[in-house]
């Protein structure tokens, strides 16, 4: 299933979005610049290898900054154009509202912190895998878990592929998110059988796990007001 659109409109430029999307596509295009050799290296530097954290010492970790560094800058960092386009199309979609009930500056917070949460969670339960993890879809599954509860009237314009024919359907938010979430759970379960984490397709899966359920728990606390429903066009079930 691929996101076309969803049915709730943005009140106001969604600015920190817009702002976030656009600092991805050019830390990626920088990427691209260094060829395959300097990318390699940059994304070992900056992209977050769990077997770096030793959980048991956190000491030691707080007097290591480029730890505390790459959890966050493993956000902006992606290892192709699809994994980026995917990424970045998605927050086009569904960011903007969130933003929305959040506000700005709260906004760019709860995404941060999303993002962090999501990768010391695939950190912590894959703490001898040497995989660096890239890339925004554990802090985009914080901004899912936030849309999840604050949006449940919408729907989403969704593209199924029926072998060559495209078919365009309208799924309720709640459904499609939560369809989302337990395909995620899955394939994570799965996944910690695997040796040292690695998972199906190289995919950070409990990086989204965690980002999802930090969005379900945080997004009521990180709110600046409460939700106006009624401001929106209803959407019939």
């Amino acid at each position: 299933m691929f996101p076309i659109r969803d049915t709730i409109p943005s009140r106001r430029t969604p600015i920190i979005n817009y702002l976030l999307i656009g600092i991805n596509v050019l830390i990626f295009i920088f990427e691209i610049s260094l060829g395959p050799a300097g990318l390699e290296r940059v994304i070992r530097i900056f992209g977050m290898v769990p077997a770096r954290y030793d959980f048991g010492n956190l000491a030691a970790l707080l007097n290591h900054p480029i730890l505390l560094l790459s959890l966050i800058s493993s956000i902006f960092l992606h290892g192709g154009w699809l994994h980026l386009i995917s990424n970045m199309w998605t927050l086009f979609i569904f960011g903007d509202n969130v933003e929305d009930r959040l506000g700005s500056g709260r906004y760019l917070i709860f995404y941060l912190l999303a993002g962090i949460v999501a990768n010391l969670l695939q950190a912590f339960l894959f703490q001898g895998s040497s995989i660096p993890t890239v890339g925004a879809s554990g802090a985009i599954a914080g901004v899912l878990g936030a849309y999840f509860l604050s949006y449940p009237r919408a729907r989403v314009l969704t593209l199924i592929p029926l072998f060559i024919f495209p078919w365009f359907l309208e799924i309720p938010a709640i459904i499609y998110l939560g369809f989302w979430f337990v395909s995620q759970l899955y394939s994570g379960v799965f996944a910690l059988g695997m040796p040292q984490g690695a998972s199906m397709g190289g995919i950070a899966w409990w990086a989204h796990i965690g980002g999802f359920i930090f969005g379900l728990l945080l997004v009521g606390v990180f709110a600046w007001r409460p939700n106006r429903r009624d401001e929106y066009p209803a959407v019939p079930w």
